[in-house]
């Protein structure tokens, strides 16, 4: 009786975990909380900061695989210099771009500095308001970064 009871258990153990298991793998990534966001804020015209954030891009890429985390970086106010054409950083932009980082211009920043999308590095997206964009990554449970 006692092989039989730990065969039931046994049995148990296995279907029910592949039931859970297969439940867990059809949820939205959000759902079962295996998705990493993150947003970064860079409103300051300082090549300093703009390293800083594509470092700590790349370092969470190297660290969780970079098909693991969604990283999306906004620039506003006196931050959208550094993702102009001739940005110093604009290599490296242009980099972080290509490695699956969103790097994304604020147009409410560009209207007001009078700035068009040739004036921008070519690969960068376009958000209508930078803060806006923030908050609402926020309200989506996206981590939130200022270097």
């Amino acid at each position: 009786m006692m092989v039989i009871d730990k065969w039931y258990r046994a049995a148990f153990t296995v279907i029910f975990g592949s039931i859970a298991l297969v439940a867990l793998h059809a949820l939205p990534a959000d759902a079962a909380g295996t998705e990493n966001r993150v947003v970064m804020q860079v409103s300051d015209n300082d090549p300093g900061k703009w390293n800083l954030a594509l470092n700590n891009a790349h370092n969470l890429q190297q660290a969780l695989g970079a098909s693991n985390v969604k990283i999306e970086i906004v620039a506003y106010g006196p931050g959208i210099g550094m993702l102009q054409a001739d940005s110093i950083v604009g290599n490296r932009v242009d980099d972080a771009v290509h490695s699956g980082v969103t790097v994304a211009a604020c147009e409410n920043t560009m209207h007001a500095k009078k700035l068009t999308k040739a004036d921008m590095l070519d690969k960068i997206t376009y958000v209508p308001g930078g803060v806006v964009e923030i908050m609402k990554r926020e309200q989506e449970g996206w981590a939130y970064i200022r270097p």
